[in-house]
């Protein structure tokens, strides 16, 4: 089973969406950064909201065309949706929030959905419960459980997980896979983590300002973003913009420089002509920083840089440098090493880049915006 959307929207005088994709069976993670689009693309698809334009089909169900004037009721559509926020009835037990879905359906049926779906989620030993009496994940397998039983043919998840921890959420997933495995229906899994991309997708859209930036299997498509904005949603601390100098087609890379007057990088080949101005992409945890001029590595991108500014989170050191042309770079390093290195604010320090830890995504942005 597919579904395809094509949705135009306007939303306010100042935002739009406007974006076409597939989703087959399987789990599809719709990623963005808040105010992207991507609840109201779901609405769309579930009813609850009316496109300007477009259509949207299941198969060859057509729920919404507007050039032909179908827009199928929410009721009609067999789409099942799961929110961020619950809304478990709190007067009801599990049984009878999770029988709410199944008016009309005759009782040895209902009973019947109600026990394979409980069981499947681990929550039949408690369904003559209130929610109040559960742990948020709990309640989390309540709700899944309570639209599943439905028996739909997509199932829309608008970051239902966020408040619960990881294992827990990797728990619930595994146990919304098991229950696909089946059914092979399109569930469309909304979130801005990256992590939770890596983790629970099989497919990613990537939503920016309204428009589908990339789309295909997440480890390619967040490994080597063709665009800066995914390159920022994928962990990309370091986005500097740049400009090719030359390309080394034999030795499969190319020369950028920073911005106007910064440093030189050798970045992989990518299929930008010679003078094209690009984005560079680097992890912060991808730079070794050095106290002195580093001498016979493998990495041939060697900046000098001083630091600014540095804090602790977690585990980790973050620490702010800037060259002496005004590029800013940020780099993770560990609390021994930070201390070992001997670093302090207005320290110089060389930093050291592999080739390919660079990441080269197309710049749109005219050279006059570029610093």
């Amino acid at each position: 089973m597919t579904l395809t959307a094509r949705i135009v929207k306007r939303v306010s005088p100042s935002f739009s969406i406007d974006v076409d994709f597939r989703a087959s069976g399987g789990i599809t993670i719709l990623f963005g950064a808040s105010g992207s689009g991507k609840s109201t693309i779901l609405r769309c698809i579930a009813g609850l909201m009316t496109p300007d334009a477009g259509r949207i089909t299941l198969d060859d169900t057509v729920l919404y065309d507007h050039d032909a004037r179908v827009n199928a009721p929410p009721r009609h559509r067999r789409v099942g949706m799961v929110f961020q926020h619950l809304a478990l009835f709190p007067h009801l037990t599990v049984a009878a929030n999770i029988d709410y879905g199944l008016s009309g359906v005759p009782a040895a049926e209902r009973d019947r959905r109600r026990t394979e779906t409980a069981g499947m989620f681990g929550i039949d030993g408690f369904l003559d419960r209130k929610p109040d009496r559960l742990s948020g994940g709990e309640r989390q397998r309540v709700a899944l459980a309570r639209t599943l039983v439905t028996e739909p043919s997509l199932l829309l998840l608008d970051e239902p997980l966020t408040a619960l921890d990881f294992d827990i959420q990797s728990r619930i997933i595994d146990d919304l896979r098991r229950w696909n495995q089946q059914r092979r229906i399109p569930v469309l899994y909304v979130t801005h983590s990256h992590r939770e991309v890596y983790a629970l997708g099989e497919q990613v859209v990537v939503v920016g300002h309204g428009r589908v930036l990339a789309t295909g299997v997440p480890h390619a498509v967040l490994e080597h973003p063709t665009h800066p904005l995914v390159a920022s949603l994928a962990g990309f601390e370091n986005l500097l913009p740049g400009q090719v100098l030359a390309r080394d087609e034999v030795g499969g890379t190319m020369h950028v420089r920073v911005g106007t007057s910064g440093p030189e990088l050798e970045v992989p080949i990518a299929d930008v002509p010679g003078g094209s101005w690009v984005t560079i992409g680097i992890r912060a945890g991808d730079i070794l920083i050095a106290s002195e001029p580093p001498h016979g590595l493998s990495a041939l991108n060697i900046i000098e840089a001083s630091l600014t500014a540095s804090r602790r989170e977690g585990p980790t050191i973050v620490a702010e440098m800037v060259t002496a042309t005004g590029t800013r770079l940020v780099v993770h390093v560990t609390p021994r090493a930070f201390e070992r290195l001997g670093l302090h604010s207005g320290g110089r320090v060389w930093l050291a880049v592999k080739t390919y830890s660079c990441r080269v995504a197309r710049n749109d942005t005219i050279r006059g915006e570029l610093s």
